[in-house]
């Protein structure tokens, strides 16, 4: 069964809405935040978090729109901004300034460093099973793997290797695939800088 987690992407956009991904098919492992509001501090949920704002879950009463919030991921690191849209449960949040997605995911190198969440990117790369070729679309990567949209139809538990612009060429084991996704496991974490180091690459010339 696929697992939907907290979604960060690069983009400067505040997330719709739309930006859901709700279905029996997903188990939800959504990040843990608070929120302070009116001076009382509760936790949400933080479904999508981008560089431009978030989309959040909140169990509080009415929230209204342009209602000054502040988010923090963990103590000390609050994000503050306005009530862009409601629609309850969830409520989007347009930061008052772009945040930087890669620096919040980078951790300190003082105590251990947990795995990266996942992070949204749009890039093509190349499947290899067996002799066959694979085109496909990446739709976000983490350490550990990466969701794919093609039209292929993977099995189960497939063995292949993933090429994508940039890195190394990754083997690795399809997980699950369903309506045109699929998840692959990558058989070895990437290294945390070398992945930091291509979402810099990426986001510097889409910038460009």
């Amino acid at each position: 069964m696929p697992v939907e987690t907290t979604l960060y992407s690069l983009s400067e956009r505040t997330p719709s809405p739309d930006d859901r991904r709700d279905g029996e098919r997903h188990l939800t492992l959504f990040r843990v935040g608070t929120m302070i509001i009116d001076g009382r501090r509760e936790l949400c949920l933080i479904k999508n978090i981008s560089a431009g704002g978030a989309m959040l879950r909140l169990y509080s009463g009415s929230i209204g729109l342009g209602q000054k919030l502040t988010v923090e991921l963990k103590h000390g690191q609050p994000l503050v901004g306005n009530v862009a849209w409601v629609r309850e449960p969830n409520v989007g949040l347009a930061f008052d300034k772009p945040v930087d997605v890669v620096a919040m995911l980078s951790q300190s190198e003082d105590g251990p460093r947990p795995r990266m969440p996942r992070i949204e990117t749009s890039c093509f790369c190349t499947l290899r099973e067996g002799a066959s070729m694979v085109r496909a679309r990446a739709c976000d990567i983490s350490q550990g793997g990466l969701k794919i949209e093609t039209t292929h139809a993977f099995a189960r538990n497939a063995e292949v290797v993933v090429s994508l612009p940039g890195l190394p060429p990754q083997p690795g084991i399809v997980r699950w695939a369903v309506d045109g996704s699929a998840g692959v496991t990558f058989n070895r974490l990437l290294p945390l800088p070398l992945l930091i180091e291509w979402l810099k690459a990426r986001n510097g010339s889409r910038a460009a």
